[in-house]
């Protein structure tokens, strides 16, 4: 029982955890951001942009509340603000089987661990939102006697898209997921989102849209 304490991540030793967290296995996590090995060895301009407007309009979010965030997060997927629009409203059960995780709540150094596990079962690409201002930088629990926090969970892993508020609005959850859309296929509404009375893809000459 004593072993299993010291080789343990989680221990009371508050300093030699944060020692931790800085080591280097956590440290790659970070380090790594969005570079997969070499790439590809065949890069085909067609394939590549269909397969990213295929990603950008089926985000599969992982089901993961920290706290009150997480009660915004579940208000979205309901039909008064109907995140299904935008192909992301299948929240999945499992990190293997998600490519978004919506940090929505505050992260402390008990949690930490779990978020790292959880980023490294997702397969790749995966992206993250950090979702109000606690996932931002530990919000209004950012004093100097709560030891616990962790200021922002880009400490931990890397951060796509940043939603403020505290809560944040079901509205600021469906921007920051159009704006990850926008980060992987270059447009703010990709197809078949063209509908849309903004949409950039009016503007290209040849292209109809009704």
């Amino acid at each position: 029982m004593g072993e299993e304490n010291k080789s343990s991540p989680i221990r009371p030793d508050l300093d030699a955890y944060a020692a931790y967290l800085k080591s280097e296995s956590c440290r790659p996590v970070v380090e790594q951001g969005r570079e997969y090995g070499e790439g590809p060895l065949l890069r085909m301009k067609l394939a590549d942009t269909i397969m990213k407007l295929c990603q950008a309009n089926s985000l599969w979010p992982m089901t993961f509340g920290i706290a009150c965030c997480a009660i915004e997060m579940m208000g979205t997927g309901m039909a008064r603000f109907d995140i299904s629009r935008y192909g992301s409203e299948v929240f999945r059960p499992s990190p293997r089987q998600s490519d978004l995780m919506i940090v929505a709540g505050t992260v402390n150094k008990k949690l930490a661990p779990v978020l790292l596990t959880l980023y490294e079962q997702m397969p790749s690409p995966k992206w993250v939102i950090a979702l109000g201002n606690c996932a931002i930088s530990g919000g209004p629990f950012k004093v100097k006697e709560n030891y616990n926090i962790i200021e922002g969970a880009d400490k931990l892993i890397p951060v796509d898209v940043y939603v403020p508020g505290c809560p944040p609005r079901p509205e600021g959850l469906i921007e920051g997921i159009l704006k990850v859309q926008e980060k992987i296929t270059g447009i703010r509404h990709p197809i078949p989102q063209n509908r849309h009375p903004k949409s950039p893809l009016k503007k290209i000459k040849g292209l109809r849209v009704k």
